[in-house]
């Protein structure tokens, strides 16, 4: 049925409106080709590639890959006369000494290890720490101007180390006016609150872990506060340690401190509060064994007929997990759902773009590394941007297309942020769909995939798919699917191609979508906008 949908729809003429004072552009919209996505997902998620690890063989066949197919679709080099651009990474593995000390007045006790603790550092020395490091409880560690908000404010932060809850002040405060009451803002993430850590100077920063605001429990810490992980080279102001706490041993913490029998999470979501000495100071160590290399993004460019120096960026990260631990004898993470699908979308999305012959502005794909290690690609990218951020009009991001089938819904997450929501109703009511809400906003997801970099820099970004009902299956039954996929598939060896039992009517589906969205962009003369209340807004505004 949806099949035949796309067909009448690819042959009928459809109106874009490219501005309030442009004239409409009557065009026939082209179709994503299934089989073109297939055919890459069965490709980039063999055993050939090894599940595409960067600093691989299976990075330099996915790279290449890449690059050949782009240039076989006849798309220029997206950066000079190179389809690369070069991302230095760093791969630390820390050991953190085995006991995290705090120390008062009255006595000191320790932190365990991973059961209490983690600790984690981006320098690349050899050895960092905190050596009796006084201890400042800094709310939510948050300064957001546009909220008349500073947990830093009048402290020289300087020898010292932040406290800090996570998620912002309006999870669960029963105020939808204050940050964004139940949602989510960036100034809830833990990576903010070390990057602001750093920025006021700090020494270290520890967060509180607690699981309903994290939206994870302590094991997700546990496991992602262990072993190597890999960063980008950057100049931004990084802290000495980087750790977080359980809940528990916060509860000690406090219990010691100078604010003993306070109601430290009451206080902190007040707009008033100061940061709060707690005369307590905090010794802990990382020794670091570091390894240099370079990763690549892939980035191809079709030039605008028009306005050539105005763009869309469709991405995608091209990484996953290599070969890892055996699970029933297989040990290739292949990651075709994760994310060879959302490759394969990248690559028919332009082949579509070629067939269409008309982009006023100019489009480019970009294939990025590192996504599973932090969203390294992307920010290496929002750090050194090809194209100017401040002519570049959206991102439309492709992460993890995992549809069984064509859905009704087109879920947005991170939905209200900016007005590409009201391009993405557009033309799922043109698929005869509806939206659907981000359902989970309080989770951050937002955050969590590569559009969030470029959204950094002030560029509009949109990331939507399909996942709440199917048009031939209940919501029960697509609940079910997710689950399983969740639990059984994600980030597993598992997570597997068969063209002979795969449905990808769902992945179509998604990319035309995603495909006309970045039409009317490249047609029209207007940049949208960040909407009142995201975080983002002043970052587009005064840039």
């Amino acid at each position: 049925m949806i099949k035949n949908y796309l067909k009448i729809l690819a042959a009928a003429a459809v109106l874009f409106s490219s501005c309030k004072n442009d004239k409409k552009l009557k065009i026939n919209i082209v179709e994503v080709d299934q089989t073109t996505i297939g055919n890459h997902i069965e490709r980039l998620a063999s055993d050939e590639f090894a599940g595409r690890k960067p600093f691989t063989e299976g990075e330099v066949k996915t790279v290449n890959y890449l690059k050949d197919e782009f240039e076989k679709l006849g798309l220029l080099p997206g950066n000079g006369d190179s389809f690369f651009q070069d991302v230095p990474m760093i791969e630390i593995t820390g050991t953190p000494s085995e006991n995290m000390v705090i120390s008062g007045k009255n006595g000191s006790f320790n932190l365990k290890l991973l059961k209490d603790f983690v600790a984690t550092t981006n320098k690349t020395v050899t050895e960092v720490s905190l050596e009796n490091s006084e201890l400042v409880f800094a709310g939510y560690g948050i300064v957001a101007p546009e909220y008349g908000w500073n947990d830093y404010e009048d402290i020289d932060w300087k020898g010292k180390t932040a406290v800090v809850l996570i998620n912002d002040p309006g999870f669960k405060s029963g105020d939808s006016t204050l940050f964004k009451g139940n949602e989510m803002t960036y100034y809830g993430r833990w990576t903010y609150k070390y990057e602001e850590a750093a920025r006021q100077g700090a020494d270290g920063l520890i967060i509180i872990h607690d699981t309903e605001p994290a939206s994870y429990g302590w094991n997700v810490i546990e496991s992602s506060g262990s072993g190597a992980h890999l960063i980008i080279e950057s100049d931004l102001p990084l802290l000495n340690v980087e750790s977080w706490i359980s809940g528990e041993s916060a509860e000690k913490m406090f219990d010691a401190s100078s604010m003993k029998e306070q109601d430290y999470k009451t206080i902190a979501r007040n707009k008033s509060f100061k940061p709060i000495p707690l005369n307590l100071n905090v010794s802990v160590n990382i020794k670091n064994k570091i390894k240099k290399d370079v990763s690549k993004n892939v980035v191809a460019l079709i030039p605008g007929t028009e306005r050539k120096d105005e763009f869309i960026i469709y991405s995608a990260h091209w990484d996953h997990f290599g070969i890892g631990k055996a699970i029933e004898g297989d040990s290739i993470y292949n990651g075709a759902v994760d994310n060879a699908s959302g490759t394969a979308g990248l690559l028919a999305i332009a082949e579509a773009f070629r067939k269409s012959n008309v982009t006023k502005r100019s489009i480019v794909f970009m294939a990025v590394t590192g996504e599973e290690q932090g969203l390294l690609g992307s920010a290496f990218y929002a750090e050194n941007p090809i194209f100017n951020p401040k002519k570049t009009v959206a991102n439309i991001n492709m992460d993890a297309f995992n549809s069984p089938e064509a859905k009704k819904d087109l879920t947005v997450i991170g939905y209200g942020q900016s007005e590409l929501d009201d391009y993405a109703e557009e033309a799922a009511i043109a698929q005869g769909r509806y939206i659907n809400p981000d359902p989970k906003p309080e989770a951050g997801s937002f955050f969590r995939s590569d559009h969030f970099n470029f959204a950094k820099i002030g560029i509009p970004a949109l990331y939507a798919k399909g996942s709440y009902e199917g048009f031939n299956s209940n919501i029960d039954k697509i609940k079910q699917w997710n689950e399983n996929y969740r639990k059984n598939i994600y980030h597993q060896p598992t997570d597997e191609y068969n063209p002979n039992t795969t449905e990808l009517s769902g992945v179509q589906f998604d990319a035309q979508l995603l495909f006309q969205v970045g039409f009317k962009l490249a047609n029209e003369n207007s940049f949208p906008k960040w909407k009142k209340g995201s975080e983002f807004k002043l970052i587009r505004e005064n840039n």
